[in-house]
């Protein structure tokens, strides 16, 4: 008889589905070109085009940051709220 540890199978819950959320929206809100490819509104003088990357690298960070606490949150739930 086999005495190997149970693995523990991966549960996709609600959180980890925002957290998945948080972490695809940049992805796709740049890879869609189409939706910020032209010039205005111009934003203190720079093309929309350019200004809307910009933007998304602080939108990205702030996701990238709530999605890591989500993850913390979970883990946490997951070990029975020990730490």
């Amino acid at each position: 008889m086999s005495t190997a540890p149970e693995s523990r199978r991966s549960v996709v819950t609600p959180l980890r589905a925002v957290i998945g959320l948080c972490l695809a929206a940049p992805y796709v809100a740049i890879l869609w070109v189409g939706s910020y490819a032209k010039t205005d509104p111009a934003f203190i003088g720079i093309p929309f085009f350019y200004w809307y990357q910009m933007l998304w690298v602080l939108i990205s960070t702030a996701l990238t940051g709530i999605a890591y606490l989500l993850w913390q949150r979970d883990q946490r739930a997951r070990r029975g709220g020990t730490k």
